[in-house]
């Protein structure tokens, strides 16, 4: 039975230490496995073939490593690929050409430029820097709101139309009582109107619940019933309130020609037509301070189909975050190179929301 895998690598000695870090950097490098001899020419110690072989089986033991095929050489685990990420991967930053570079792609003219439109071309950039897809998940609501108009659908719906002072529309379905009234629907419309002008919907939801809860308003039973629908939606589920942007879908099949390889992308293209999945993961990210990292398996979405994300929030002038920005590919990810590019421009998104 296999040893527990070491998650330190302070667990290594120096030798084991040294032939991991070779097969994985090899492995990031190339995706192929790397066999004892080839390690043995890059080490900067000298050891024989057979010596690394002996500390492969060891590191094979501890579940860090893993032998494809027998006449193979190894491949680091998802633990493997962890354990490096978080404890040898040496994380440089940017160039000032580099940060340049991404600053020009994003903010030219970004005084008359909606915030979903710098929103898609930071995935659109993340992804041509990575050769990875890019994604953005940030609040479906628009910022302020203009206008909100309820409209009957049929007996027992209604749309909510919400307009925000850019004139970007959202409109949402919501349960009504069937017996509800044209003026009721008229009543609401005025009285959300008159009210929440130049208030988010966030800051509307407190001020309607207190408004309603203190009984201020003067309004009949069923338009306050009517509000009260439009309040619970608005404070509903994470997954109706979010937005989800995925650019350079394609660059994840360029330069694949194993079969296995192409199953790998045909099933990461199905998690992303789901979505919902994806939204979940990536709203767990809006809890971090910086980039955060899901390898393979380590999340239930990527459990079949061998990617990763790295991912980073960003955040608006009052410092809230208000969603996450990142790339998909494969574990076989340039890390070093992605994480202070979603770094930088997560933090760069932050300062142009908040300007």
């Amino acid at each position: 039975m296999a040893n527990q895998p070491p998650h330190n690598p302070l667990d290594l000695n120096n030798r084991s230490l040294e032939i991991f870090r070779t097969i994985v950097e090899s492995f990031l490098e190339t995706g192929e496995p790397v066999g004892s001899r080839n390690i043995s020419r890059h080490l900067p110690m000298t050891l024989s073939p057979a010596s690394v072989r002996n500390v492969m089986s060891d590191l094979e033991e501890a579940g860090l490593i893993v032998q494809p095929h027998t006449s193979a050489g190894r491949l680091p685990t998802e633990v493997g690929l962890r354990m490096f990420v978080d404890g040898l991967l040496q994380v440089g930053d940017l160039s000032k050409e580099e940060r340049h570079s991404i600053e020009q792609q994003i903010s030219t003219d970004v005084q008359n430029k909606p915030v979903e439109d710098m929103l898609t071309e930071a995935g659109e950039l993340l992804s041509g820097l990575s050769q990875c897809a890019g994604i953005v998940l940030t609040e479906k609501q628009i910022s302020k709101l203009k206008q909100i108009e309820f409209v009957r659908l049929e007996a027992g719906k209604a749309l909510v139309v919400l307009v925000g002072e850019e004139n970007n529309i959202e409109n949402r379905i919501i349960d009504i009582p069937k017996d509800l009234p044209q003026s009721a629907l008229v009543e609401a419309s005025n009285y959300l109107s008159t009210r929440l002008q130049g208030r988010t919907i966030d800051e509307a939801k407190l001020f309607i619940e207190e408004e309603l809860r203190t009984q201020s308003a003067e309004l009949d039973s069923l338009t306050t019933k009517l509000i009260q629908s439009g309040v619970a939606l608005w404070s509903g589920e994470d997954n109706g309130k979010k937005s989800l942007i995925v650019r350079g879908r394609s660059k994840l099949i360029e330069d694949i020609n194993a079969a296995e390889e192409l199953e790998r992308v045909r099933k990461l293209f199905d998690d992303l037509e789901t979505k919902n999945e994806l939204v979940k993961l990536l709203s767990a990210s809006e809890e971090a301070n910086g980039v955060r990292i899901f390898i393979g398996s380590e999340n239930k979405l990527f459990s079949l189909s061998g990617s990763s994300i790295v991912a980073a929030p960003f955040k608006d002038s009052e410092r809230n975050i208000v969603g996450v920005m990142g790339i998909i590919g494969p574990t076989r990810l340039n890390y070093a190179r992605i994480i202070p590019m979603v770094d930088y421009t997560a933090k760069l998104m932050s300062r142009l929301i908040s300007s």
